[in-house]
């Protein structure tokens, strides 16, 4: 990974990019973040890198142990089903939010990210960035900054949990058949309807991350 981390922040650059380490799996769940290579592979000293490390535990990507240094979370059953409790109250929400106060522009959003998402399923792949992207044009059509925020930072838990789970391909085309019906729902001004596909789509998400390992 080549990053340029001279001409804008230095810790908001290494945030950016150890944040992409984490989520991506390539530092594993339960691995020790190595400062002393992770800031030589990023070209900067260690005090930047520590400020991303301490901005990365503040959004529960990394866990800091006294005299340890930090490390990539390891979450049990009960961590899955508490977040995915946080979750599902914040964009079923978003959800009904989205239905209420969503505009044409919003419903063209929703539609491209689904499409983009189909089109990257019938080549065999489905990464984490296109299902996020549908997600981030739901919350926008809710316009509540509020809410976005922190179902931005469950969201990013729930792909550190994915990164350590074999996901079967089924369940990625479910996802994108929850999709379709969450964007029929708010186009129709559905709030009730489109709580409730939103909570069912988490539930099964949550579900299908509890039975494989």
């Amino acid at each position: 990974m080549m990053v340029d981390l001279v001409h804008t922040g230095l810790a908001g650059q290494a945030v950016a990019v150890l944040r992409e380490l984490v989520l991506t799996g390539e530092i594993a769940a339960g691995e020790r973040v190595n400062e002393v290579g992770v800031a030589q592979r990023l070209g900067i000293s260690r005090g930047p890198l520590r400020e991303a490390i301490r901005h990365l535990a503040s959004e529960g990507l990394l866990v800091l142990t006294p005299n340890r240094g930090a490390h990539v979370p390891v979450t049990d059953n009960d961590g899955v089903r508490a977040l995915f409790e946080l979750r599902s109250a914040l964009e079923s929400a978003a959800a009904r939010l989205a239905a209420e106060r969503r505009t044409d522009a919003d419903l063209a959003a929703m539609k491209e990210a689904s499409a983009a998402s189909r089109e990257a399923f019938a080549t065999g792949e489905f990464p984490y960035r296109l299902d996020l992207a549908f997600h981030r044009t739901l919350l926008d059509a809710a316009r509540s900054p509020l809410v976005a925020e922190q179902v931005r930072l469950a969201q990013q838990r729930v792909i550190l949990l994915r990164a350590t789970k074999e996901v079967a391909f089924s369940h990625e085309r479910a996802s994108l058949d929850d999709h379709d019906a969450l964007i029929e729902a708010i186009t129709a001004h559905d709030g009730d309807r489109a709580g409730q596909v939103m909570a069912a789509h988490l539930a099964r998400v949550r579900d299908q991350l509890l039975t494989t390992s």
